[in-house]
C-alpha cells in the first residue's frame, strides 16, 4: 500500500512522521533526523504532506512542494483537539493526519522566501523600536533622579 497522507511533527534536529493509506490506516510511523528528511521526501511518491505550522515548517513545505507533494501546513491551535492521548511527538504526527483530513479544515498561508525575509525585517526593526523607547524612558528616569527633566520623546539624546 502507498502513503495518501502524510503528518509531519517537525522538532529541532528530527521530525516524526505518520504515513496513512486512503483507508487511514497507519502504515508508516518513523523518526528522521533532519538531515535526512529531503531525502525521504524525495524517495517517497507524491502524496499529500501535511506540517503543523512552526518554525522551519515554511522551509520544509517549500521543500516537499518543490518534490512534488500536495503541502498544507495546519495552525497549531487547530491540530491539538486532535491530540488522542499523552503529548509525543508521534501522537502529535497522527493527530496532524486527522486534522487535515476535516472537510472543513482551514490551512495556513504558505509564504515564499521573500515573503519571510520582510517578516524577519519587520520583526526586528519592531524589536528595535520597543528597545530604543525603553532605553529612552530609562534614561528620562534615570535623569529625574538627579533633578534633570527633559522634554517628552527622545530628542535629548543625541
Amino acid at each position: 500500500m502507498s502513503i495518501r497522507t502524510l503528518g509531519v511533527d517537525l522538532g529541532k534536529f528530527s521530525c516524526h512522521v505518520i504515513g496513512q493509506d486512503q483507508h487511514g490506516k497507519i502504515i508508516e510511523k518513523r523518526k528522521i533526523p533532519l538531515s535526512k528528511f529531503a531525502e525521504y521526501l524525495a524517495n517517497l511518491p507524491a502524496c499529500a504532506v501535511f506540517f503543523e505550522a512552526c518554525g522551519g515548517a515554511h522551509h520544509w513545505c517549500r521543500k516537499a512542494k518543490s518534490l512534488g507533494h500536495i503541502i498544507k501546513m495546519i495552525p497549531a491551535q487547530f491540530v491539538k483537539p486532535f491530540v488522542k492521548s499523552n503529548k509525543n511527538d508521534f501522537n502529535d504526527a497522527e493527530a496532524i493526519c486527522e486534522a487535515a483530513q476535516r472537510p472543513t479544515m482551514r490551512f495556513a498561508h504558505l509564504r515564499s522566501e521573500e515573503q519571510q525575509a520582510f517578516g524577519c525585517l519587520l520583526k526586528l526593526r519592531e524589536q528595535f523600536v520597543e528597545e530604543r523607547t525603553a532605553i529612552s524612558n530609562q534614561a528620562h528616569t534615570f535623569l529625574l533622579e538627579f533633578g534633570i527633566q527633559q522634554k517628552k520623546g527622545r530628542s535629548f539624546i543625541s
